[in-house]
């Protein structure tokens, strides 16, 4: 069963009866406002390198809320901040090339954010959030696909959500453009790249 609403299993119902079914209360009772928690998610990349292997990475420090809507998936929305300076690929000489000018450039742009425009579900546990990612102060659309992982009451009495999720883009749309050609052929980084996504939020007091 999905986050935000009921689904309909009955394939010869209507669309004016799948529009008045009603709201799971279970459902309805998630409805709040939730803090991202950094130490218990991540926000990571990973892309090819020098045609042949992948390089992974994450940033290390961000933050962001989640106002979910148990009744109506369409009033929710997201809000990330990612700290440039923060990323991590294993490797400290790629961490620095990565944080200046010919890539993030993280001392004129030191945030990496995402706004949401746009919920909604695809089936089941399955989520689309759509919204304007800005990086280098670009800012383009960007469509996250999410799976709801379920809701659970940590020992501390705190009550989370969970979802992750993955995009794809090409890294040259928003000004990262640098490369070097490999004498072989092709380059040395990979205009495509994809972002991993692995949410665990706490519903605020109310």
């Amino acid at each position: 069963m999905g986050l935000f609403s009921r689904k309909n299993n009955e394939s010869a119902a209507s669309a004016s009866a799948v529009a008045t079914l009603p709201v799971d209360p279970a459902l309805a009772a998630l409805t709040g406002t939730y803090t991202i928690d950094p130490a218990h998610s991540s926000i990571g990349f990973t892309v090819r390198h020098a045609m042949v292997t992948n390089v992974r990475g994450s940033f290390a420090e961000h933050e962001g809320t989640l106002e979910l809507n148990g009744s109506d998936p369409a009033a929710s929305s997201a809000s990330i901040d990612v700290k440039i300076a923060s990323i991590d690929t294993g490797i400290a000489d790629r961490d620095g090339h990565l944080r200046s000018g010919d890539f993030f450039d993280a001392e004129r742009f030191p945030l990496m954010t995402f706004r949401s425009t746009k919920a909604e579900q695809l089936g089941g546990d399955l989520y689309r959030v759509t919204g304007d990612l800005t990086i280098k102060d670009v800012t383009k659309p960007l469509s996250i696909d999410l799976e709801f992982n379920g809701v659970a009451t940590d020992v501390y009495g705190n009550e989370r959500v969970g979802f992750e999720g993955s995009a794809e883009i090409l890294r040259s749309e928003w000004g990262l453009t640098w490369n070097a050609a490999l004498e072989t052929g092709g380059v040395m980084v990979s205009d495509k790249v994809k972002l991993n996504f692995d949410i665990s939020a706490i519903r605020n007091a109310a």
